[in-house]
């Protein structure tokens, strides 16, 4: 938050008074009129701010109506994030709305139109680039404007120079990490953009050294994520930090278990375990119903729906 100063003006010595010339006074008075008025203007915005920053975090479990508000919010969030760049709950919120947006209604369209429209899903893909990129630009420059020399840090060889997350910033890290890892993939021919994935990576790992827990799982999940699709990754580590997901979560985080099922038992050609965690997902979502599950929900059960085409 801003740190506000608050000027107490007291009664004046009237001797004071009269050596300040009539033009002098007008001058001081437009001045302190401006300078409350532009306090008081920065206490609005920080208002606002927090109050939609929690409007992000308001359950909602209806698909098409959370569809239908999200790019009004996100519109206006994102606006007011401008001018209000050290609110880092709304910098969180925006990170994560963007991330959202792009992966249940714009990549999970992408991903049905492949067998019909090829050439639609690619468009719709590029689009999902964007939109992770919004993301993860938001998520690091508000980390870069609580911490000045965040992004230089986070990209140095040398790990002792590497930022410290305070616990306010794991959220924010968690969904840099996660658009940036998400625009990475959407961004395979592009050369330059993959080779950030370290950083990425990065980014996610100092938050989950910080917060393991953070997110019920979600986190864990996403070093899963990120140790099963880097090169050379293991698939055996990358189980172990879903497993630890699933145990943060308490069985109760549908993403988890579509993240493993894409992770570890398609490419492993394994369909028994495939499904398995399909309908562990679909359990998690009935036990807690709430938007992030019922996104997973419709992602597992399409997935199970075209488990012969993947296999």
């Amino acid at each position: 938050m801003l740190n506000t100063h608050t000027t107490v003006i007291g009664r004046a010595d009237p001797i004071h008074v009269k050596r300040i010339k009539p033009c002098r006074l007008i001058y001081l008075l437009v001045l302190v009129l401006m300078l409350e008025a532009c306090s008081t203007r920065a206490l609005i915005l920080q208002g606002v701010a927090s109050e939609l920053a929690s409007q992000g975090n308001t359950p909602e479990d209806d698909l098409v109506l959370a569809r239908e508000a999200s790019a009004f919010y996100l519109k206006l969030s994102e606006s007011v994030l401008r001018e209000t760049p050290d609110n880092i709950n709304l910098a969180t919120a925006v990170a994560s709305g963007f991330t959202q947006y792009a992966y249940a209604y714009v990549q999970a369209d992408a991903d049905r139109l492949d067998a019909k429209d090829a050439a639609a899903a690619h468009r719709l893909r590029q689009r999902a680039a964007r939109l992770y990129h919004r993301a993860q630009r938001h998520a690091l420059g508000a980390l870069e404007a609580q911490t000045p020399g965040f992004t230089k840090a986070l990209a140095s060889d040398s790990p002792a120079d590497w930022p410290n997350l305070r616990v306010n910033q794991i959220g924010l890290a968690y969904w840099g990490a996660a658009s940036w890892g998400a625009w990475i993939a959407m961004s395979k021919d592009k050369p330059d953009i993959v080779a950030d994935l370290p950083l990425a990576m990065r980014l996610a790992k100092l938050a989950w050294i910080s917060t393991p827990e953070h997110g019920d799982g979600s986190l864990a999940s996403l070093m899963g994520t990120f140790e099963a699709s880097r090169p050379g990754g293991s698939k055996a580590h990358a189980s172990l930090y879903f497993d630890q997901a699933i145990a943060h979560s308490g069985g109760k985080n549908a993403g988890v278990f579509v993240a493993k099922a894409e992770a570890i038992a398609l490419p492993a050609g394994d369909k028994p375990a495939f499904e398995t965690l399909l309908k562990r997902a679909l359990v998690a979502s009935e036990l807690q119903p709430n938007l992030s599950n019922m996104v997973m929900r419709e992602r597992a059960m399409w997935l199970l729906e075209t488990v012969d085409d993947l296999f």
